[in-house]
């Protein structure tokens, strides 16, 4: 056929849609040298792309098959085809030889056969040699027959006795004619030449031999040693050995005929799956004038043994897959074969154990390497799958093929953190913009699935969100702060950062982070009692028969700083007698050690520094003058707890009245402004930081109660101190918005006893 011809339709065979044959990569494999045919994926036709020789694909063979095959993916289906390339007469029969030379002794009697060079028919079949035709001859006739493989040959038969005087030389011509129509035809001339008498031929010892041979025998070794004899002597009895022309040339070339010995040994190598049986004709011929042959046939029969390994094909391989391929999707197909027989040729596959895949046989000697376990890249990223193939022979023989299975990430694994809570501790006082730590999470995944963005949970505290106070590199993780912190506003925030990659579906994980704000000694204390203008001295009065122990005044001193910075002790700074005067060092109390002399001054300065215990310490100082005076009337008025009634209604009493009146207003305000928010907000106030009191204790145990007012940014503080004189010390700051909590001022505090600078201050 044509190159082009189109030999069938393999999508309309094999129940196949043309519409799909591209999408699904119909591909065409011929297990031959050549690519003879190819498919046309448009329409499903198989056509002929080279010129088909049927006598070079099969010589010899009364059938023959191109075995294809068809490949399919998504789904992966093999299809084997079968394709028979019918002969056509296209050959016509040739001899070896140009002439066939023959040399007949007169006394021949006749009905003697001669072998003649068979005509070779490269068709098959009908097309192939179908018999033979000799010329008109008086002395001579053939007699056809057919061998053992189908082939015909020719036997000249002397059908009269030859005479040499009378006729010495015979020249025949051998027609070769084969079955085909038109039939086909080959000649060849056989010259007769006609001997003296030699009248006894060599005789072989047998007519035929069968000879078991192992292949794969070694060059050299000695297959049978044939034995002729001739009842004749002299020359005539001297005999020769050689191939017959009925022996094929691979037989010739595959054994050797000692000429002289008549030993056959071992040419070439012996195959059992090439040749399994060897035809020969041996011709034992005298040496006579005359010389007479005679023949014998072998047969050679070739016995298998375990020489080939088996052999393993990889039809199909998918690599990379994803890792998250389901169970029993097939990887690969595998074929094997062994071109040994019996049990030389029975194969078995295996892959290694501990892998999670599994071979499921398809067809014979066909497997389908399928998923039988979940896979997973983050533990095994590639597997190394290791085919072998052992046959059943003994000793066994094996073969093996690796292939390397990559397995594609799928974004299955969420971000971890090395932590699951970070407690980071910033001091205070800290420059805006300052790295805090770096908080990483760490994901196996691969590529896009791997690369992690950061971000702060947003959460309000005190209506400030946690994005304007906190900062965080949404690519590698480093934590700042936005602002300055300060220990006596904010100790501590409380939020969560969540790392989430880059996949399809991102997937996320969070972490809790703490920060504590540490404390630095930064705040100095602050005398608020006894209370004095900026830079001024305070001055008090005491008289001058007070009793040894006697409180003459208290010093107190607050630090906002955190406890440990803040704790204060008192010392004498400069003291006019150190014997009359001392001073308790943790609550700054100034009590007489002795009653007042004659001797002693009237005048006495009393310098006190308040020294906190931070790293550098702190400390402020309070100059006290104290003046001492006579006790009289007047003195012992000032000092009861109830005034005279022209003095009910003084100056200072009514400052201090309407001082109380303006903060319970304020109180009042507050509370209600507190109940309103808390009625509209949908969310529950954040807690406010714990608050600090300060206690200060009067004279004879009298103690104000110290009130603290507090918000979320803000401390404040209210104290209430009365001196040995009964003055009212208060320090009050006020910002706008503020919240209070404002305690309860118990009875006899000598609140109406007042000072005007008391009253001022609270002005």
């Amino acid at each position: 056929m044509k190159e082009g011809s189109v030999v069938a339709n393999l999508a309309t065979d094999l129940g196949l849609d043309v519409k799909t044959l591209t999408k699904r990569k119909m591909r065409l494999d011929i297990i031959t040298n050549k690519k003879y045919l190819d498919v046309n994926k448009e329409t499903g036709e198989l056509y002929i792309v080279e010129k088909i020789d049927r006598e070079h694909i099969c010589y010899k063979r009364s059938s023959c098959y191109l075995k294809l095959e068809v490949t399919l993916e998504n789904p992966l289906r093999i299809f084997n085809i079968e394709l028979e390339v019918l002969d056509m007469n296209d050959n016509a029969p040739q001899f070896r030889r140009d002439a066939i030379h023959l040399d007949i002794s007169e006394a021949t009697p006749k009905g003697e056969r001669f072998s003649l060079s068979n005509a070779v028919d490269q068709d098959v079949g009908t097309n192939s040699l179908k018999t033979y035709h000799l010329s008109e001859s008086e002395y001579f006739n053939i007699e056809v027959q057919t061998g053992r493989d189908g082939s015909k040959f020719a036997d000249l038969i002397l059908k009269k006795t030859l005479d040499r005087e009378r006729q010495g030389l015979h020249n025949l011509i051998l027609t070769a004619v084969d079955g085909g129509t038109p039939a086909r035809s080959g000649t060849v001339s056989i010259v007769v030449h006609v001997l003296d008498t030699n009248d006894n031929a060599p005789a072989f010892d047998k007519a035929a031999y069968n000879i078991p041979v192992m292949e794969n025998s070694p060059i050299g070794s000695v297959i049978i040693h044939l034995n002729a004899t001739d009842l004749d002597e002299g020359s005539n009895s001297d005999i020769s050995y050689s191939y017959s022309l009925y022996t094929s040339e691979k037989t010739q070339e595959t054994f050797n005929l000692n000429p002289t010995t008549g030993e056959i040994t071992v040419k070439g190598m012996l195959n059992y799956e090439d040749f399994r049986i060897y035809d020969m004709e041996v011709i034992a011929t005298d040496k006579g004038a005359n010389s007479l042959s005679g023949q014998c046939t072998i047969k050679l029969l070739v016995e298998d043994m375990n020489d080939n390994h088996p052999e393993i094909s990889i039809k199909s391989f998918q690599s990379p897959v994803s890792e998250n391929i389901e169970l029993d999707t097939v990887i690969a197909v595998v074929s094997v074969s062994d071109k040994d027989s019996g049990d030389n040729g029975q194969v078995d596959l295996h892959i290694p154990e501990n892998m999670p895949f599994k071979l499921r046989e398809s067809s014979d000697n066909y497997y389908e390497l399928v998923v039988s376990e979940p896979l997973d890249r983050e533990k095994v990223p590639e597997y190394e799958i290791t085919f072998t193939v052992t046959d059943r022979g003994s000793p066994p023989l094996s073969d093996n093929e690796t292939m390397t299975l990559e397995l594609l990430d799928v974004n299955d694994n969420v971000p971890q953190f090395s932590q699951s809570f970070y407690t980071i501790r910033v001091m205070e006082n800290n420059a805006p913009g300052s790295l805090l730590s770096s908080l990483t999470a760490f994901d196996p995944d691969l590529h896009e699935n791997q690369y992690l963005v950061y971000f702060i949970i947003e959460k309000e505290i005190a209506n400030t969100s946690m994005s304007m106070l906190f900062s965080i590199n949404p690519e590698n993780g480093n934590f700042y702060a936005l602002k300055t912190f300060d220990y006596e506003i904010e100790k501590e925030f409380l939020f969560h950062i969540e790392a989430r990659d880059s996949g399809s579906p991102p997937l996320s994980s969070n972490v809790t982070v703490h920060i504590i704000i540490v404390d630095q000694n930064d705040n100095a204390p602050v005398i608020v009692s006894p209370w004095r203008a900026h830079g001024s001295v305070v001055e008090e009065k005491i008289p001058r028969s007070t009793d040894k122990g006697s409180l003459v005044a208290k010093v107190i001193a607050l630090d906002t700083d955190s406890v440990h910075n803040s704790r204060i002790t008192y010392q004498f700074l400069q003291v006019t007698d150190a014997s009359l005067f001392s001073l308790d060092q943790y609550n700054g109390e100034i009590r007489t050690m002795r009653m007042f002399s004659y001797k002693d001054s009237r005048h006495h300065r009393l310098v006190v520094v308040a020294k906190e215990n931070g790293e550098p310490a702190l400390s402020a100082t309070v100059t006290i003058k104290l003046l001492t005076v006579e006790t009289d009337v007047k003195a012992y008025s000032d000092m009861t707890e109830m005034p005279l009634e022209y003095d009910i209604f003084s100056d200072i009493n009514l400052y201090l009245v309407i001082g109380l009146a303006s903060v319970s207003f304020l109180l009042l305000i507050t509370i209600l402004v507190t109940i309103v928010l808390k009625c509209q907000k949908s969310k529950p106030s954040k807690t406010a930081p714990p608050s600090r009191n300060s206690v200060i204790s009067e004279r004879n145990s009298t103690i104000a109660d110290s009130t603290l007012v507090s918000n979320d940014a803000y401390w404040y503080s209210l104290f209430l101190a009365e001196t040995r004189k009964g003055k009212l010390v208060v320090r009050q700051p006020v910002p706008k918005g503020s919240r209070y909590i404002v305690s309860s001022i118990p009875r006899g505090t000598g609140l109406s006893e007042t000072s005007d600078s008391a009253a001022s201050t609270l002005q």
